[in-house]
């Protein structure tokens, strides 16, 4: 059967239905964050479950994005596509029923795996699709309970199934079969990664465990990078960490993943928590800094693809260093929020910054029936980043400060906003390393001949 055409208005539906799933999943793991406060109250919540109830999600969703890009290629986008905003939906319903932290854990770990097969297929979109988050969150739990943040996907996710059913159009990869080794390889790999690090922040670095998960994850790892240079159809070909472009923007989006969602775990709880502010007062304040990433967004990314992603990158992290480094020199149980509505301003617009042009430098850097294998690989990178970024912040924090009161907060936060800053100006410093101008190789892989890698 020949495929169906796209028309103008295939493409608006596309964009309307794909646009809505990638919202789901990023408005949920933005919300969150505002939520912790409330369900450390509501369901006795340690400090180690509030780390799990992010970092569940955040596990099987970094373990399975290359799994969830190599079974769209395969088995169909489309396909694909509903499974996952149909498993989304149900975790969601079964993360605002859990009466536990356990429970609720679970949940979140489901939404991960759903939200995992989701997002390597909506890479193009992903410039245009960063939400309010928090304000909405905040919002929400401020009006009736955390619980709602997750009741919100279900109609969402309920209507957005069969009407995706409907009128999107299913496509494939250019591979035919499935590398079931490097499947198992780079899941199993990733998941040691990943794990070691959430219990690093918990049982200690030096803990055997730790030490364990993380020698077998690298392993494993090296084992899947082997596996893909042998194979005829590899998951993920090796040949695109040979371009410069594609390889410095993966350094560039982990260590803004590691320095910028690190410090948001902390500084959401620290307007709660330190300053008294309410889930709904957190939610606005923090508006200012999503805000700034929603409106420069557009602007960024239609003037990289002119310009290079290198100025961009550059001046993104750089803002962003500039932003965290302020927040962290102005930190007290006393401070007021309008000494923090520049660097927020600077967080937002700098994170914005490196998004859109971090997203065309990774299109222009493959052909555009690799997008999704790319994409699966660049996603998996950064949330390497956040949860890196996460468990050695944790670290730092808890070795200098703890819960106990708004003053020990802030002993722990200072010195781990300041490991965020350094690890951005770090990036800054890679970035500079982007060729300057993405358009030559990119006309150059779009008139190659086609391969199976």
């Amino acid at each position: 059967m020949p495929p169906t055409p796209i028309t103008d208005r295939s493409r608006i539906w596309t964009l309307v239905i794909v646009s809505l799933g990638l919202f789901m999943c990023v408005l949920d793991n933005l919300v969150v964050s505002v939520a912790l406060p409330s369900i450390h109250r509501d369901l006795g919540a340690s400090i180690q479950s509030l780390e799990w109830t992010v970092n569940a999600y955040v596990l099987s969703y970094a373990v399975l994005l290359l799994t969830g890009a190599a079974l769209g290629d395969r088995l169909g986008r489309k396909r694909m596509f509903i499974a996952g905003i149909a498993l989304f939906t149900t975790a969601s319903a079964a993360a605002a029923l859990a009466p536990s932290t356990g429970l609720l854990i679970a949940a979140r770990a489901v939404q991960g795996v759903g939200g995992a097969i989701v997002t390597p297929l909506t890479l193009t979109l992903l410039a245009s699709a960063f939400p309010p988050g928090p304000l909405v969150g905040g919002a929400v739990i401020q009006a009736s309970s955390w619980h709602w943040i997750f009741w919100i996907n279900v109609p969402i996710g309920a209507i957005l199934v069969p009407v995706a059913a409907r009128r999107l159009n299913e496509s494939h990869g250019p591979a035919g079969s499935l590398d079931p080794v490097g499947l198992a390889l780079a899941s199993s790999g990733l998941f040691g990664v990943v794990f070691g690090l959430i219990r690093a922040q918990t049982i200690g670095w030096g803990a055997l465990e730790v030490i364990v998960s993380l020698s077998l994850g690298v392993a494993l790892l090296g084992a899947f990078v082997g596996n893909e240079l042998r194979v005829e159809n590899p998951m993920l070909p090796m040949g695109f960490f040979t371009r410069r472009s594609f390889a410095v923007t993966n350094v560039v989006s982990l260590s803004m993943y590691f320095g910028m969602f690190g410090s948001i775990f902390f500084m959401s709880q620290f307007l709660q928590n330190v300053l008294g502010n309410t889930p709904l007062q957190a939610g606005v304040k923090l508006l200012v800094w999503t805000g700034a990433t929603m409106l420069v967004s557009p602007a960024a990314g239609f003037l990289s693809e002119r310009h290079g992603s290198r100025p961009f990158m550059v001046a993104g992290l750089g803002l962003q260093a500039i932003a965290l480094g302020w927040l962290a020199s102005e930190a007290s149980v006393g401070q007021s929020y309008a000494s923090m509505v520049v660097p927020f301003v600077f967080g937002g617009a700098g994170m914005a910054l490196v998004f859109a042009p971090a997203a065309n430098a990774v299109l222009s850097s493959v052909r555009t029936d690799q997008a999704g294998q790319a994409s699966g690989a660049t996603n998996a990178i950064r949330e390497l980043g956040g949860v890196l970024g996460i468990a050695v912040l944790s670290t730092v924090f808890t070795s200098h400060g703890s819960y106990l009161s708004p003053q020990d907060y802030v002993d722990g936060l200072v010195p781990a906003m300041w490991v965020g800053t350094a690890v951005l100006v770090a990036g800054a410093l890679v970035a500079l390393l982007f060729p300057f101008s993405t358009r030559e190789q990119a006309a150059r892989i779009a008139a190659a001949v086609p391969s199976a890698a």
